[in-house]
């Protein structure tokens, strides 16, 4: 028989090849190429000494040739639980140095369970993605793996938040785990994601596309809209992981956490009054509007690189966590396309899963034009920024800066869709259209008779600003709340929004709506 002391020699034998994961010489190669391992990942994540790893002794099963001689304890995801600034989180990280990253039956069981545990626990999950993807020699079990991790990423949306880190290569079918979760961040230069390689679409549509170009990082903050945020290294990735956390609750049936702040709630700020342009054509940055109100200027953009006709993002008022959708005058005017109604839509479903109020900033000139537009389905996109607004039953904010035409008025988070507080600066033009348009089709034939058409043209417009383009119209019908300066924008919403915390809104019976996919 073996004695005790052999048995705990074994036991501390084997968890030296857990902490050497795939062995020295593959660690090496991770850090050559600028990576850190996966569980370097999970320490710089995770409070010090707070991380209890889960399913540590797990190995796969697979009978293929040769595969008897590559086990390795763990099976090339590390998984767990513990503290992120002292709020209990669940995490999996998979590791490249274990037959790449692989997923086997195995370790999508050990995710899976950790995704159950989470679930059941009310907290976030975090996924750290470094995998080419299922495993070969399992065939069909290594595809069930993906497609129960698939399953309860489903399952667990609008419950717990789901944030995925791409931190490495994440090909094939595996993909799409990322894409069901909350949110998507990516290292630049090292991180990679797509259906199909290169090397396969060169044989199959003839292009010749790099890795890079095809699925890197930048490609999918800017174009595909796939990722959300962009890390410039694997540190920086989750030091970003960790200020996400800090605006999110920890389930849906919790508020997000509120933090004592020293901004004043009753402080003005004269700038905002010179922030608009007296040219309704003349650009300007809403940021720079959304800095000035918010808590200490603090601003965590989402998708900052994606479609910036609109921005999106978390902030606090007064210590409480506000969720901010903003037109963006200095890019394309502001306008609504497909990808930036798409943009906002995703962002405010997630804000009104997890009981995130939301401001919007309206200076909107209406959709974008164009017969690329109307045949990829503008109609269908922009309704899911209507049934996002229309669906969200958290508090809802709007403060209409400057134009508000056509239906972009209806879908910002108007009135008649259900938002609760509606106020705008003196600047604002609410209107089925700009005043030019709107003068040269009420008054073609005057203009045109005319002996002097510009200035008749010039007549019209302003009469027709005088009876429209203004907030006093809407005010009086009852669909602004008020009409303010903008210096004191930040006082009177935070009066509101706090006026605002305890809102209760039932939406009618039913099993769930059917958004305009």
């Amino acid at each position: 028989m073996e004695s005790k002391e052999k048995k705990y020699e074994k036991l501390k034998k084997i968890r030296e090849k857990v902490l050497l994961s795939g062995g020295e010489a593959r660690i090496k190669k991770i850090h050559e190429s600028g990576r850190l391992t996966a569980r370097e990942r999970i320490h710089l994540l995770f409070d010090k000494g707070t991380f209890q790893e889960t399913g540590v002794f797990m190995t796969h099963r697979s009978t293929w040739p040769g595969m008897d001689k590559k086990k390795f304890v763990g099976d090339g995801v590390i998984s767990g639980y513990g503290l992120v600034n002292g709020r209990k989180t669940f995490a999996f990280a998979q590791d490249f140095t274990v037959l790449g990253g692989s997923l086997s039956e195995a370790n999508a069981r050990k995710i899976t369970n950790l995704q159950e545990m989470a679930l059941e626990n009310g907290a976030p999950i975090i996924g750290m993605n470094d995998s080419g993807g299922a495993r070969i020699q399992e065939g069909v079990a290594s595809l069930a793996g993906v497609a129960d991790i698939f399953l309860r990423n489903t399952l667990a949306s609008g419950v717990i938040p789901q944030i995925s880190a791409i931190m490495g290569p994440s090909a094939g079918g595996a993909v799409y785990s990322p894409a069901l979760t909350d949110f998507v961040f990516m290292v630049n230069g090292t991180s990679h994601m797509f259906i199909t390689g290169p090397n396969v679409i060169k044989k199959v549509t003839h292009e010749d596309v790099s890795q890079e170009e095809l699925g890197g990082a930048i490609t999918h903050n800017t174009k595909s809209g796939v990722a959300h945020f962009l890390a410039e290294d694997d540190e920086d990735c989750i030091i970003m992981i960790k200020e996400l956390l800090s605006f999110l609750p920890q389930n849906n049936l919790e508020n997000p956490p509120s933090l004592t702040t020293n901004d004043r709630p009753d402080r003005t700020e004269p700038q905002l009054n010179e922030i608009v342009p007296n040219d309704p054509k003349t650009p300007y940055d809403i940021q720079d509007v959304i800095n000035l109100v918010v808590d200490d200027g603090k601003f965590f953009e989402v998708q900052a690189l994606h479609s910036k006709n609109i921005v999106v993002g978390l902030s606090r008022m007064n210590g409480h966590v506000i969720g901010i959708v903003a037109n963006q005058p200095a890019h394309l005017a502001g306008v609504l396309d497909i990808e930036g109604s798409i943009k906002a839509a995703r962002f405010i479903r997630f804000c009104d899963a997890f009981n995130i109020p939301l401001l919007t900033f309206e200076d909107v000139p209406g959709f974008l034009p164009g017969t690329e537009q109307e045949w990829r389905g503008i109609i269908k996109h922009g309704a899911k920024l209507i049934f996002a607004y229309c669906e969200a039953t958290v508090p809802k904010l709007t403060v209409i800066t400057r134009k508000a035409y056509g239906g972009a008025y209806c879908v910002m988070s108007s009135k008649h869709i259900r938002s609760d507080y509606n106020v705008a600066w003196p600047t604002a033009e609410l209107a089925v259209m700009g005043a030019e348009g709107a003068a040269n089709i009420l008054y073609r034939k005057d203009i045109k008779n005319s002996k002097n058409p510009e200035e008749k043209l010039r007549e019209k417009i302003d009469e027709y600003e005088t009876a429209f383009a203004n907030p006093y119209v809407a005010a009086g019908l009852g669909y602004l709340d008020d009409v303010i300066m903008p210096e004191d924008t930040r006082p009177i919403i935070i009066h509101a929004l706090e006026n605002l915390l305890n809102k209760r809104q039932e939406l009618p019976p039913k099993k769930h709506g059917n958004i305009p996919l």
